[in-house]
């Protein structure tokens, strides 16, 4: 069962410039996950600070440890600015480190957006 861990941001058809996706999938280590949940919750903030970040969303499954980071951001400019940020890059040598079994990061381009909601 996946479970959401956060989500952040705009609401779909909110005229928000969406053109860049960050897709980021990974495996967790077994820790007691408490030096991860202060480096999320510092990435969490430190991202908003991104001229061109939008928002983004997240996934879990407990069971397996595999999850999915979905971000938005409005120029590959902004997801370079944030991918070389001294924290982050601290934050990716930790991951390598210590958090993740594995993890891999695709960088799509948002053709198009549609949706349904009731």
């Amino acid at each position: 069962m996946w479970a959401k861990t956060w989500a952040c941001g705009q609401k779909r058809g909110q005229n928000v410039p969406m053109s860049y996706v960050v897709i980021f999938r990974s495996t967790r280590k077994l820790d007691d996950g408490k030096l991860y949940s202060e480096w999320s919750e510092k990435m969490e903030n430190l991202v908003k600070t991104i001229d061109g970040y939008e928002h983004h969303f997240g996934f879990r499954d407990a069971s397996s440890r595999d999850g999915v980071t979905v971000s938005y951001f409005t120029s590959l400019e902004a997801i370079s600015q944030w991918k070389n940020l001294d924290d982050h890059k601290m934050a990716q040598q930790l991951g390598r480190d210590s958090f993740y079994e594995e993890y891999s990061v695709q960088v799509c381009e948002v053709l198009r957006d549609y949706g349904f909601e009731a």
